[in-house]
């Protein structure tokens, strides 16, 4: 599987003050220190994820085909995130396993955190039966292939909704 390096995610806040261990009244919830301003990530992806017409997300929402109700119900989801998210990428109906997804899905490309949170909450409710694999699409670095990202980014980045399929990773060690 690949692997990266990560950085530490207190990059920038080497000297910053300590936190409070004062907690709220429901005594689980800490009592944060008030931001000078809300974090720049609710209004725009950080970088590296800005792949313009790709969109900074795709979410692949599978169902298994062998299974008349999955397949009902999938082409049902696809039909209603077409008509209640016409902003989204939605892509084709596959009926049938294709690049490394191991069952047939639909795909949906995200473009802002707005959606992101719209959709992925929205998801959560009405995937139904179905699995959904989300997963960044982030610009590769100098030196970097988006071959070796996009392994990356559909597995060590992978966020799962539901049964998690084995992807065929393979595929990201080949040209395309």
């Amino acid at each position: 599987m690949a692997t990266q390096k990560y950085p530490s995610p207190l990059a920038g806040y080497e000297n910053a003050p300590p936190l409070p261990t004062e907690r709220q009244a429901d005594g689980k919830r800490y009592i944060n220190l008030p931001a000078e301003k809300l974090s720049d990530a609710y209004d725009q992806f950080i970088d590296p994820l800005n792949r313009g017409d790709l969109g900074a997300f795709d979410i692949h929402i599978y169902y298994l085909r062998s299974n008349a109700e999955q397949t009902k119900y999938a082409k049902e989801l696809w039909e209603r995130v077409r008509r209640e998210f016409p902003e989204l990428g939605v892509k084709s109906f596959w009926d049938k396993p294709i690049g490394p997804h191991p069952v047939a899905m639909f795909e949906v490309n995200l473009f802002t955190p707005a959606q992101f949170g719209a959709f992925v909450s929205w998801l959560s409710i009405w995937r139904g039966p179905l699995s959904a694999l989300i997963h960044p699409n982030v610009v590769p670095k100098e030196g970097e292939t988006l071959h070796e990202v996009g392994k990356i980014d559909h597995s060590e980045r992978a966020i799962w909704m539901g049964e998690k399929f084995p992807l065929d990773l393979s595929l990201f060690d080949q040209p395309f």
